[in-house]
């Protein structure tokens, strides 16, 4: 039987009492609280295993309540959230305060159960681990497809398995993994994350296996994050040799480190990312299939941002709040014409571009609400490059000339939306790699740089 004493606080009798026998009839040692005030004495008095703490309460609001613990370094145990429905959005924010997970009214036995497990077999996040969830973009919305994928990785974070997670640019792919780490077992180790393009061959060894050095030997990525998540975004980026190295590790579940024949055993949990249409393909610079397999085990897709654009006045609500905390900026507010302006935006950079787009004009200043003439100056200077995509009256050219004019442009641009990668850009375009190479160098257009960086 399990003695481990758990606060319930709750301002409905009927919850609490149901949830005081559930509990006592499972061996715990159980408290009850009807409100805030209650709630704090009987938290200092009773030093509590874990408290269950309801969001709505008549005098002080549960995330008020947090908040006090949270600010007085008084948060000695695990919190768990209780919520209604329609508000995951506000349990979200109390995870980002320092509660570990919440449930959802009405209260399902198993899962009630099945937390407080999960809760109880964890350790308080200390600040700086549960400041992974201060700037989670994907999960926040009330949308169907954002709670669809917020919840699918709730269920991904209480399994071990490798992950693969989909989506465009800036969609939040790294958010999402941030999120899955924090509301997994792994949650107080430190969440290890590399573009995959920094595992060019060259460096592939040194920096998944570790190098030995004057000073001793340094761990490489893979022994960084035993016990912990591993997360490479952009898989399609890896070199060969990269591939090849992360395939044996996940496979063995060892490595051996540079010098040495002696396997070490490591523990890292793999996320990768994927641009949409990657997955499943395979050509010479992609990803290895066989490693497509493995790191496929469970999958998420994160949604782009034009796919929940009810959510966009929200988003832009909750960046600029955040300014104000990060860099002391003054508070804007988007008016309602420029709220629907956004709603309609084409959003090719994801939530990347929406954050963006928030800063420039809360660093800009200006008057407390922000009209849609002000936004439309700051898209406009956005959207402009140094050619843009209809430089001249291309019905006054000829049609070769028209077109060549127009590929350029449109390819440009298109390479500078995928960050100068020239593999994303061949996704995007829907052209084979060798045609695309062949295609820019035709046009003028150096993708040097680009070839550097994937």
């Amino acid at each position: 039987m399990n003695n481990s004493s758990i606060l319930v606080v709750d301002d409905e009798t009927d919850i609490r009492l149901l949830i005081q026998e559930i509990l006592s009839e499972e061996g715990y040692q159980v408290h009850t609280a009807a409100d805030a005030e209650a709630a704090s004495a009987s938290y200092k008095s009773e030093n509590p295993d874990l408290v269950l703490l309801d969001i709505w309460m008549p005098d002080t609001d549960g995330i008020t309540l947090l908040k006090q613990w949270s600010r007085e370094g008084d948060l000695a145990c695990p919190v768990v959230i209780m919520s209604g429905h329609g508000t995951v959005e506000t349990a979200v924010e109390a995870i980002r305060l320092g509660a570990v997970d919440y449930i959802e009214k009405p209260l399902s036995l198993a899962n009630l159960l099945r937390t407080v497990e999960k809760a109880l077999a964890r350790k308080i996040l200390p600040r700086a681990g549960r400041a992974l969830l201060s700037d989670f973009s994907g999960p926040i919305g009330k949308s169907p497809i954002i709670q669809q994928a917020r919840e699918q990785a709730r269920q991904i974070a209480s399994q071990l398995a490798p992950v693969i997670i989909v989506g465009e640019s800036g969609s939040g792919r790294k958010e999402f993994a941030q999120y899955i780490h924090a509301l997994s077992s792994r949650a107080d180790a430190s969440f290890v994350s590399i573009g995959g393009g920094s595992l060019a061959d060259q460096v592939a060894a040194e920096r998944l296996l570790g190098v030995n050095t004057a000073d001793g030997f340094e761990p490489g990525l893979l022994e960084q994050a035993a016990g912990s998540t591993l997360f490479i975004n952009e898989l399609t980026d890896m070199g060969p040799i990269a591939q090849k190295l992360l395939l044996g590790a996940i496979e063995s579940g060892e490595i051996a480190r540079p010098g040495s024949n002696q396997a070490i055993a490591v523990d890292a949990r793999v996320i990768g990312s994927l641009q949409p249409g990657a997955h499943g393909k395979h050509s010479d610079g992609d990803v290895r299939t066989d490693l497509l397999a493995v790191l496929g085990v469970l999958q998420l897709r994160v949604p782009a941002l034009r796919e929940y654009r009810e959510d966009i006045p929200q988003l832009l609500r909750q960046y600029a709040e955040a300014l104000l905390d990060t860099q002391g900026l003054s508070y804007r507010k988007f008016s309602v014409a420029a709220q629907n302006r956004l709603r309609n935006y084409p959003w090719q950079g994801n939530m990347r571009e929406l954050k963006n787009l928030v800063q420039r004009l809360l660093v800009a200043g200006g008057p407390e609400e922000i009209e849609l003439a002000e936004l439309e100056s700051q898209l406009a200077a956005t959207t402009l490059s140094d050619e843009p995509l209809v430089k001249q009256d291309l019905l006054a050219m000829p049609l070769r000339e028209a077109r060549e004019h127009f590929e350029r442009a449109y390819l440009k641009q298109q390479l500078e939306l995928c960050g100068g990668k020239v593999g994303q850009l061949a996704q995007r375009v829907g052209m084979e790699r060798t045609h695309l190479y062949r295609k820019l160098r035709s046009l003028g257009i150096d993708s040097r740089r680009s070839v550097n960086q994937g």
